[in-house]
């Protein structure tokens, strides 16, 4: 199933600022079938433990920090070419450099709060999605 999946994150800013149906229309349109969804709160250490991939930079503390500082919405996508449709539809991690009409121009605040997250490659959307969902949990 590689290529037909990817993960995402609704962030708490988006969560906190009533985004979350918005954003999933967003997905709808775009094509994407969820397949799995759930909406919880991250501890620090599972915000760390999820990051743990950029453990070494210097923005790592306030990323886990934000990712556990209120409810997000976690959810596995399903569509060809599911990683790149998505990065697509998303936009840049800077708000201000994404195309008008992505989630992230639409409902991100700021670089660092920037609405959604998104999977970089199959790979990761796997490791992601495993992450959060078992296969049990997944339709």
């Amino acid at each position: 199933m590689a290529g037909n999946i990817t993960f995402t994150m609704v962030k708490p800013d988006a969560v906190e600022a009533n985004n979350i149906g918005p954003i999933l229309a967003k997905i709808n349109q775009g094509g994407f079938r969820i397949l799995a969804m759930k909406y919880l709160r991250l501890t620090p250490e599972q915000a760390g433990q999820f990051y743990a991939v950029h453990k070494e930079r210097p923005f790592y503390g306030e990323l886990v920090s934000y990712m556990s500082s209120g409810p997000i919405v976690a959810a596995v996508l399903q569509k060809d070419n599911a990683v790149a449709d998505y990065r697509k539809l998303i936009g840049a991690t800077d708000p201000t450099k994404a195309e008008e009409g992505t989630i992230r121009k639409l409902f991100a605040k700021s670089i660092a709060a920037n609405a959604v997250h998104g999977s970089d490659s199959d790979e990761n959307a796997n490791i992601e999605a495993d992450f959060f969902f078992s296969k049990l949990e997944r339709f």
